[in-house]
């Protein structure tokens, strides 16, 4: 599957999706579903949800497989599909610190790109 012109390019801040630990159907999943969003669709639950907590824009998108459950953090930039995190969720609640390291990663980001909004 090619990209066209309109996709929004993934920008990676942390993580990557590969296997181990994802399985290969995970793996796909994640694959498509990041597609998706780089396409421009706005993803629901139960594939996604919001994350208003880390900022604006921020979602949890959300892979279950046999091998655990997996969780990527990402915000919707109009030109971009930023990945904040991924991680392995044992918990029922995204973990505070990964909430609060994703935070400074928003900060982090806007910083460097000159976005103000997140503030």
């Amino acid at each position: 599957m090619s990209g066209s012109a309109a996709d929004k390019p993934l920008v990676w801040l942390k993580g990557e999706v590969k296997t181990p630990p994802f399985s290969q159907e995970a793996r796909i999943e994640a694959g498509c579903l990041l597609r998706r969003l780089q396409r421009g669709e706005s993803l629901g639950l139960p594939h996604s949800r919001p994350m208003p907590d880390v900022g604006m824009r921020c979602h949890e998108l959300r892979i279950n497989d046999v091998a655990g459950t997996f969780r990527i953090l990402y915000r919707t930039d109009p030109d971009a599909v930023v990945i904040l995190d991924v991680f392995s969720k044992k918990t029922k609640q995204t973990p505070r610190s990964v909430r609060e390291t994703c935070k400074r990663r928003v900060r982090e980001y806007d910083r460097l790109t000159g976005d103000k909004e997140e503030r």
